[in-house]
């Protein structure tokens, strides 16, 4: 019998999810699927999300693979290319690329096709990460739109708080002054910007964390949102301990009992990706009930409360996030985002396709 732990991914909730997303909006929608489809599964997700204008990634091997399996929606390399190198795949497959920074134009001249590169001209418009200055923007628009290698130029920008009070005002003022300049396609809202600020939309809106059924705000939970998870992490019980009070749990002793308990050892740990820094007291469903992590996660095993829990026993099912217990709760009791939860499910985990 194998290992009890393993990933189920819903498309139905992938294709909930989008259309939520294509209701919310009119413009073009470039399902960002990067990393993965953030641990979804590059290829699952794409087929989830056939009814997208096109999609986002980072890796070109990745874009490389949607091409091959015959999609043939717009193909955004986020990062662009990384070298000269890259250019001649990137023109055999058609894919679109980012260009965030001046190296990249100079490496435009060995590109080996004239005038058939899409170009999206990235602004930062205060994140500070990727992106032109707003004073060498014109510059970069300068030579793209004469460079015989390029086709069509989309001018986009990033948000870095639009999931939260600070919002978009600054960013959108910086980026719409600098747009007033030039006819171009714009792109800028993400997830959060797609829900909260209709007015970012522009003509292509690129959602990413709430296609998979996460909420982008701390503050308004998915189901509040409409969205249904598309990844359920679940395990199994496989062993039981009785504790007496002042026994402790696991590495380091970060859990004492306060009592006599009874806890569950669940197949699961931080080499299949749940977070080694999750908090006692982060949920879990065991058989459906609500409980929670007790002691430090281990590399193969954690450890939950069954006290109250009196027909939990070996064999019974535990939910380590997804369906019933929403991965922002697991994320926030380990002080990481749900982002990151979905993204760190290890390779080892068995990943399949729930059934209605």
């Amino acid at each position: 019998m194998p290992r009890p732990i393993l990933a189920r991914i819903d498309q139905n909730a992938l294709e909930h999810n989008f259309q939520i997303a294509r209701r919310a909006t009119s413009a073009r929608i470039m399902a960002v699927i990067k990393a993965n489809g953030y641990g979804h599964g590059l290829l699952r997700v794409a087929q989830a999300l056939s009814g997208a204008d096109g999609f986002a990634l980072l890796d070109i091997r990745d874009a490389i693979a949607l091409r091959q399996a015959g999609y043939r929606q717009t193909i955004l390399l986020l990062e662009g290319f990384f070298g000269v190198e890259e250019l001649e795949q990137v023109a055999e497959y058609d894919l679109a690329c980012v260009i965030h920074s001046e190296w990249q134009i100079r490496c435009l001249d060995a590109y080996p096709r004239r005038a058939t590169l899409d170009i999206w001209l990235k602004v930062n418009s205060g994140m500070h990460r990727l992106g032109f200055s707003p004073l060498d923007v014109a510059m970069a628009m300068e030579v793209l739109r004469s460079h015989r290698a390029v086709r069509e130029i989309t001018l986009m920008t990033h948000f870095a708080n639009a999931d939260d009070e600070r919002g978009v005002s600054a960013q959108f003022e910086t980026y719409n002054r600098i747009a007033a300049n030039y006819r171009v396609t714009r792109s800028l809202a993400n997830s959060a910007a797609l829900l909260r600020y209709p007015e970012t939309h522009g003509d292509w809106v690129r959602p990413g964390l709430m296609l998979y059924g996460a909420s982008p705000f701390s503050e308004v939970s998915a189901a509040q949102l409409g969205l249904k998870p598309a990844m359920t992490l679940k395990s199994r019980i496989i062993a039981i301990q009785h504790l007496e009070r002042g026994d402790e749990v696991g590495y380091s002793g970060k859990y004492r009992a306060d009592r006599t308990m009874r806890i569950g050892i669940v197949a699961c740990g931080y080499a299949d990706g749940y977070p080694r820094h999750a908090k006692n007291g982060a949920p879990v469903l065991v058989d459906g009930n609500r409980t929670q992590l007790l002691g430090r996660v281990s590399m193969d095993m954690l450890c939950v409360d069954l006290t109250a829990l009196h027909e939990a026993d070996t064999e019974s099912t535990v939910t380590l996030w997804g369906k019933e217990m929403p991965i922002e709760e697991v994320a926030m009791a380990a002080d990481t985002i749900s982002y990151e939860l979905m993204c760190a499910l290890t390779q080892r985990v068995p990943i399949v396709e729930d059934t209605p």
